[in-house]
Parts: structure tokens; C-alpha cells; sequence
């Protein structure tokens, strides 16, 4: 699939190429991204460059991921948001917000487009969003984007070497008042 670009009323939502690796660079020296996010610790500059030169531009050419770089009017990257594709029809969403442009709901507004396009072109039913037990940004991202939380997983992610507890939730395509490509039977 080649990429797309989406836009907001705030936000331009674009892959990124060689010309943003030293702005993800920059970013990823965040202890708080290092932290919260399965990114390398420490996250060397090749880390960037294999990031953006070459596992954003193979996902979106496979289909398996895509990734987009969030960035304001000001034309800064402000974020990253991926979906990638877990199980038929389901893809997870995973974000980092750069920290001088946190708390504007920039990543919330990025996570909607993302979602609704993702619905609406590329056939998923639901999209998963998991973070370590702890990460109340994330969290609150997910909450406002309007992901039902569905629970805690225990021992579900290996970050860095350790085994931890994650929440989990779900958004689904009606919950954005669209169709689904396949029927839904909910549990009763």
C-alpha cells in the first residue's frame, strides 16, 4: 500500500522518510518515551535511521504497519502513531508525543484520524491499544479517543527484558458511527 497522508483541523498525519530521523532522534532521548515504549534504551541515531529509512516505508509496503509522523501547523514532528496489523481485521495503535508538545491533544486528534481511516480503508473492525500498567498518559489518550478499556493483562509485554502488566483496550468502528466489514455479534 502506498502511504496517505490525513489531515485535521490542527494536524498533518505523513509517513516519514530520511528527512525526519534526527527529529526522531532528538525525541527518542526522552527517558519517558525510553520508558513507556519498547524503542532501544538507549536509542542510538541507527535506531532512527533503520525506524525511518527503512521499518515505516516496508510497512507501509506490505501492509503490516503504518505509521505516521504527527506533526502541527508549525510543521514540527510533534509525535509518531502506528497501527500495526495483529490478526485479521485487527491492528494495534501505539504513540509517542515529543515532550515540548504534550498535553495539547495533539496524539488524541492523531489517534481518531488514524483509527477512522484505518476503519473506513483499510478493512480493520478493531483496533487494540495496550500500555504497561502505569502509563496514565497513554492511558488518558486512549480514554479521550474513546477506547473502552477493557481490562489488565498480566505478564503480557517483554520490555527490555522484563515481564510486564499491561491494560488493554478497544476501539471499534461503531463506536465511531461506522460499519463494520464483517457482522458483530456481541456477548449477551
Amino acid at each position: 500500500m502506498d502511504p496517505v497522508t490525513l489531515t485535521t483541523d490542527r494536524l498533518l498525519l505523513r509517513t516519514v522518510g530520511s528527512q525526519e530521523t534526527d527529529a526522531v532522534y532528538d525525541a527518542c532521548q526522552d527517558p519517558d518515551i525510553q520508558r513507556w515504549t519498547t524503542i532501544p534504551s538507549p536509542y542510538l541515531r541507527e535506531h532512527a535511521r533503520s525506524f525511518t529509512e527503512q521499518l515505516v516505508p516496508d510497512g507501509w509496503a506490505d501492509g503490516s504497519m503504518f505509521t505516521f509522523g504527527v506533526f502541527p501547523h508549525s510543521g514540527e514532528l510533534a509525535g509518531m502513531l502506528g497501527i500495526t496489523l495483529r490478526a485479521l481485521g485487527m491492528g494495534e495503535i501505539g504513540f509517542w508525543a515529543v515532550k515540548e508538545h504534550r498535553a495539547n491533544g495533539y496524539v488524541t486528534e492523531a489517534a481518531l484520524a488514524a483509527c477512522r481511516w484505518s476503519f473506513m480503508h483499510a478493512a480493520l473492525d478493531r483496533v487494540e491499544w495496550r500500555a504497561e500498567v502505569g502509563n496514565r498518559a497513554s492511558r488518558a489518550v486512549a480514554e479521550r479517543a474513546g477506547f473502552t478499556i477493557e481490562g489488565t493483562l498480566r505478564s503480557a509485554m517483554n520490555n527490555k527484558g522484563v515481564r510486564r502488566d499491561i491494560w488493554v483496550g478497544s476501539l471499534l468502528p461503531s463506536d465511531m458511527g461506522l460499519p463494520s466489514t464483517a457482522p458483530y455479534l456481541p456477548a449477551r
